[in-house]
């Protein structure tokens, strides 16, 4: 299914907000005319400007040779949420995404860990996609429940390639997933990389041009492991899917929730009006951010609860 989510309101100054600083973190962090280490370190500063919920411990720890972040909340049911975090493969950090993971920890009430994989140019495909599946074969053999993955943009892209390393691996599969704008395709042939272009206050085509080549290197980018919406997808669990409709990489969700339902996979793909790439990322400054994470929580109910 594939549902658009209207405007929330005609005049939001928290919105304009919001997209201020979607527009900044695009310039000053995602476009690789910034130093990489620099971008690196704005990028993770980024994560203390946005309030977390206190009632949610945060833990350094090491999974598969990786390091970590945990989060344990309050009160918590058995279950465990696998992320991956974003960054076109060269950016990005378990502390970058610190606001967000916690926010899923506390609304989803299980136990979450997100992981630091080897980021390019240092280290190109498949390395991120050996780090990814390594943390997912940990999370199946350790959680006491349900277990979900996740990941956003370039995370959502590497979410899914773990899941097709797993299954390839005839090993067991989480019980859902949850991508935020995942970058499903390298090849950019969707057509939102250009009719988004100038819509998209975070994101330029040639900035996902630059990242991938620096993953790549001489990979090809249809390759299945690098651009999942290539992939053979049948087998695949339940998929929630949250995207800004002004993105530029609104296709690569539409295109791959397509896929999945020609594959007999259960998705529901969310398109969200007049916002951007990665918006959940911006709760609580922006409400409909809060909103989609409500609406997370409906769709992941039936599987956490479930025996």
């Amino acid at each position: 299914m594939i549902e658009t989510v209207g405007k929330q309101s005609a005049l939001s100054l928290r919105r304009l907000l919001a997209r201020h600083m979607a527009r900044t973190a695009g310039k000053t962090v995602m476009s690789p005319e910034n130093p990489r280490q620099i971008a690196r370190k704005r990028m993770d500063a980024g994560a203390d400007r946005l309030p977390t919920p206190d009632d949610v411990r945060v833990e350094k720890t090491e999974i598969s040779g990786l390091s970590a972040l945990t989060f344990t909340p309050d009160e918590h049911r058995p279950g465990l949420l696998l992320f991956l975090h974003g960054g076109g493969y060269c950016l990005g950090s378990a502390k970058s995404h610190k606001p967000l993971v916690t926010r899923l920890a506390k609304g989803l009430r299980i136990k979450a860990v997100s992981v630091d994989y080897r980021l390019a140019p240092e280290h190109v495909f498949p390395c991120a996609v050996d780090d990814g599946a390594a943390a997912l074969n940990w999370a199946m053999a350790h959680s006491d429940g349900p277990v979900l993955i996740a990941g956003d943009s370039a995370g959502g892209g590497l979410a899914l390639a773990s899941l097709l390393r797993q299954r390839e691996q005839g090993r067991s599969l989480p019980q859902g997933v949850y991508l935020i704008s995942p970058w499903t395709d390298l090849t950019a042939s969707g057509d939102s990389a250009r009719t988004r272009a100038n819509a998209d206050p975070m994101l330029k085509p040639d900035w996902l041009a630059a990242g991938a080549q620096l993953y790549l290197e001489d990979t090809p980018a249809s390759t299945p492991e690098a651009s999942p919406l290539f992939a053979d997808l049948t087998g695949l669990p339940p998929m929630f899917i949250q995207t800004g409709d002004d993105e530029i990489l609104r296709d690569d969700s539409i295109r791959f929730a397509e896929k999945l339902e020609q594959a007999g996979v259960p998705v529901h793909c969310e398109i969200w009006k007049a916002l951007w790439h990665d918006f959940p990322l911006f709760a609580p400054l922006l409400p409909e951010a809060d909103l989609a994470l409500e609406r997370l929580k409906t769709w992941a109910e039936p599987i956490l609860s479930a025996d």
